[in-house]
């Protein structure tokens, strides 16, 4: 902090001006959280997102066959929180795509997200049948927090399930973490985050740099 506080009087004696010594001092903290943390969000990422969704929806008019663009086209959407759209393009894509676990999962998340729990429920269970570890076990989390409140006891059942298969990724836990204390089970939620730490400390390195923006919030929820 004592460093932090002598940088911003030094660009500030040596600009003449506090309010750009701050507005350097902030991008300065914004890329070092940007190489060693994460917590912030990148600046760039929803730039490239509308990028690519444009060159996708450019391909897929000339090219409607290609069922990999538009899967991709489906996910970007949800990333983007365009989830009516998103399902708009999934949709058809059943009959093509009946085998894929992630497909079921991003078309039930998509439903989820739109308040319809009837079909969003219904598909990412399919998903969990065909695949019971997809997407590192995430579509349980889904399930329990759209369950939590009209039907709690299968809310329950969805996070023993995503616990019963070792979930590798430390965002996962997070999310554990955050439905139990909403549903006011802060001892469940607590041992939550010390079982994504205690993952995040076995990762290997190459793992340890996307996993960190979700460790440092479990080391808060702990």
């Amino acid at each position: 902090m004592l460093k932090f506080t002598f940088l911003f009087l030094w660009l500030s004696w040596l600009l003449g001006n506090p309010i750009v010594a701050v507005i350097i001092l902030l991008l300065i903290l914004y890329a070092l959280d940007r190489r060693f943390v994460g917590l912030m969000p990148s600046l760039w990422k929803p730039f490239k997102r509308r990028s690519r969704i444009a060159k996708l929806k450019q391909h897929i008019a000339s090219s409607p066959s290609d069922v990999s663009s538009k899967h991709e086209l489906a996910r970007l959407l949800i990333e983007g929180k365009k989830f009516k759209e998103a399902s708009a393009v999934l949709e058809p894509l059943q009959g093509a795509l009946s085998e894929s676990a992630e497909y079921w999962d991003d078309l039930g998340h998509s439903y989820l997200q739109q308040g319809d729990s009837e079909k969003g429920e219904a598909y990412t269970e399919h998903a969990l049948k065909l695949n019971p570890k997809v997407k590192y076990g995430a579509p349980y989390l889904r399930l329990a927090a759209a369950r939590m409140r009209h039907n709690p006891e299968q809310a329950l059942k969805d996070l023993e399930d995503f616990q019963s298969i070792h979930s590798s990724s430390c965002e996962a836990y997070d999310k554990l973490a955050t439905i139990y204390k909403e549903m006011g089970r802060t001892g469940d939620s607590k041992l939550a985050a010390q079982e994504g730490l205690r993952l995040y400390k076995a990762l290997p390195r190459y793992r340890k740099r996307s996993e960190r923006r979700w460790a440092v919030r479990l080391l808060l929820k702990k």
